[in-house]
């Protein structure tokens, strides 16, 4: 029994009776989960129903060990209950360092004496073997940062496990990762956020340091002349993508250094600009994770900003064959202007792009002329016709034209070019692209029919279901603009026990009915002709 914001440590007492049953049965069921597979512990178990305290510590401490059993235990940091209870059954249950196995990274052949730890295949000097690294102050040193955070006062403070070996402070050490050499002047345990200096760290310790020039998350650091690399944790892929943008001029120049500083502490953020939308893009684990994400922002760099969702990169191309004439003619005293050429459009495959052919013979159009007109295409087609959206998988081919001795040039080619594209789009039965998404989502086998409900009214088409040990997994292909924010739909059906990846797969037709709304809502671009 605790008290919410007290001193942290809780007072034992009686079951209440209303889950003495429940208690029981959960006991009874760990004491016969931990001693499976082990013959003493079954006959005991038989014998008397139970196991005695000793043994059952014992044998649960090395489940924990052997990864057999995954403890769960409930505390709050922040009202400073279950803090006790906590440290305590790490004291008793958890595996020292000294008792894991040996860990297994890259390492390079050496010919001088000592194996680094490691044991030798039959390879040329140099070359990649796996080296067994134990937890071991007499082995080579080697460092594996599992997290970066920058703080205000500090500047960036690097957390990292001595996997082996011993480290004293002021030690240069290389990091593998990057091959640069690091200085490590002074280390530091960590007592909540309250650094404590010391002069050495031992093999299995947790230590920290500042002002590390090139080291990030991930990395390995250790002796220059043992090389190792111990392969970093694969980090899942962010699962929701919110477009961001300062809320006040004086926040925009702040939020381009903040976010790359945070990108640094926490890997599974990933911020970048949409080439194709222009949007600022961060992408996250979930809705509280880019939340918490803006809070950071705004408590730690006094930067305030403003999330909406992403714009869908929608595409435009044509279904059907045309052709037209575009001709540029201006007469205005003095020098004029003359262009013309002939222009075939038709579709191609999903994926081609703008494919641009020239089938001019006779001298029709100079040939120094021909790029003038690829450019206006090119230019027309990265433009849009119906929305504003770059137009693709075409093949816009120039057959036949026309020109001046004295009045053609480069840039009335490709103004004439450019005319004669719209009118060629216009004939060509122009069409709105969309992104589909390839989506695989994991969950218990209870919501699977909830999920491919739910797929469904997103216009999504179901490729395959499977059964995995957590539960069913679904495939689909889902349009981008319905799965925006996804991850709060998935967390409300499945009660937070689901998680889904996501992947760019294609592009597709919009159907009329919805391709209607977007073109209503989307800022028509100005078709007048353009001179410069």
């Amino acid at each position: 029994m605790y008290e919410p914001d007290g001193n942290g440590r809780g007072e034992e007492i009686k079951i209440p009776e209303a889950v003495q049953a429940d208690a029981k049965a959960a006991h009874e069921a760990l004491v016969e989960l931990v001693a499976e597979g082990k013959d003493e512990l079954m006959e005991e178990y038989f014998n008397s129903g139970t196991l005695i305290e000793e043994h059952m510590v014992a044998a649960l401490h090395e489940a924990i060990r052997e990864d057999n059993i995954f403890p769960l235990l409930y505390a709050s940091g922040l009202r400073n209950v279950g803090t006790d209870h906590l440290l305590e059954f790490l004291k008793a249950y958890a595996p020292a360092p000294t008792e894991r196995d040996a860990v297994a990274a890259r390492g390079k052949i050496q010919t001088t004496a000592g194996n680094g730890g490691g044991v030798h295949g039959v390879a040329a000097e140099g070359e990649d073997e796996i080296v067994m690294r134990s937890v071991d102050d007499k082995a080579p040193l080697a460092l594996y940062v599992y997290k970066t955070m920058t703080d205000p006062f500090t500047g960036r403070v690097t957390f990292f496990k001595v996997v082996s070996g011993k480290i004293t402070a002021g030690a240069t050490v290389q990091n593998y990762s990057r091959q640069e050499s690091e200085s490590l002047g002074h280390l530091y345990i960590m007592q909540g956020r309250k650094p404590v200096e010391v002069s050495e760290l031992h093999a299995g310790d947790l230590g920290a340091a500042v002002k590390l020039r090139t080291t990030l998350t991930g990395d390995t650091l250790g002796d220059k002349a043992h090389e190792m690399f111990i392969e970093p944790v694969a980090m899942p892929e962010p699962a929701m993508t919110y477009a961001i943008e300062p809320k006040t001029r004086g926040d925009e120049d702040k939020l381009a250094p903040a976010l790359h500083k945070l990108v640094e502490d926490d890997p599974m953020v990933k911020f970048y600009r949409d080439p194709q939308t222009n949007d600022f893009l961060v992408s996250g684990a979930g809705q509280p994770h880019i939340e918490a994400l803006v809070s950071k922002l705004k408590r730690r760099y006094h930067t305030n900003v403003i999330l909406h969702e992403p714009k869908v990169p929608y595409r435009e191309t044509v279904r059907a064959k045309a052709e037209a004439q575009g001709r540029h003619k201006k007469q205005s005293g003095g020098h004029g202007q003359y262009g013309d050429c002939k222009l075939r459009i038709e579709p191609q495959p999903r994926g081609t792009g703008v494919v641009f052919g020239n089938e001019i013979f006779g001298g029709a159009i100079p040939r120094q002329y021909v790029p003038a007109v690829e450019k206006g295409v090119r230019e027309s087609a990265a433009r849009g016709y119906l929305a504003g959206y770059p137009v693709v998988d075409i093949k816009v081919t120039v057959f036949d034209g026309s020109y001046h001795d004295v009045d053609s040039s480069e840039m009335a080619f490709k103004i004439a070019a450019r005319t004669g594209f719209r009118k060629c789009m216009e004939l060509a039965k122009p069409s709105l692209l969309e992104p589909i998404m390839k989506i695989e989502i994991e969950a218990p086998d209870d919501f699977a029919g909830a999920l491919m409900g739910d797929l469904t009214s997103r216009r999504g088409r179901v490729q395959g279901m499977e059964s995995s040990g957590a539960g069913t997994i679904i495939r689909a292909e889902v349009p981008m603009s319905e799965i925006l924010t996804y991850g709060t739909t998935l967390t409300a059906i499945t009660q937070g026990r689901g998680s889904f990846r996501i992947e760019m797969s294609h592009y597709d037709l919009v159907p009329q009915a919805i391709a209607e709304k977007i073109l209503a809502a989307a800022k028509q671009p100005v078709h007048d002709d353009e001179e410069e």
